[in-house]
């Protein structure tokens, strides 16, 4: 995995972080870390789309923001624990991997 994956990765964990903030947030700091998580996030992909196919890095991204999110939801804020929430994550992910060691970490043009 190169540096511009991780990067993906780490943007996925601010989309977490940004989403449970938009639901959660009360005072201007927490509103002011969940729009940091925003601006941050995406100033990652930014990054990660210059060197990346850009709608591989966005499958990626939404597919390990939404498995983040739906956990984060499960583990911390006591949403129902389902099998078949479960399952349909691991599809997910499964596909995410596949577009992944699919996809050229070369972009065209791209040094």
């Amino acid at each position: 995995m190169n540096k511009h994956w991780l990067i993906v990765i780490v943007a996925s964990v601010f989309e977490v972080l940004w989403v449970v903030g938009l639901k959660h947030s009360y005072d201007v700091w927490t509103w002011g870390g969940t729009a940091f998580a925003i601006v941050f996030t995406f100033y990652l992909l930014l990054v990660a789309g210059r060197y990346l196919p850009v709608g591989t890095v966005y499958a990626v991204f939404v597919g390990l923001g939404t498995a983040g999110t739906v956990i984060t939801g499960i583990l911390f804020f006591d949403e129902p624990f389902k099998i078949s929430k479960i399952l349909l994550i691991i599809l997910l992910l499964v596909g995410v991997m596949g577009l992944k060691i699919v996809t050229d970490d070369k972009k065209e043009g791209a040094e």
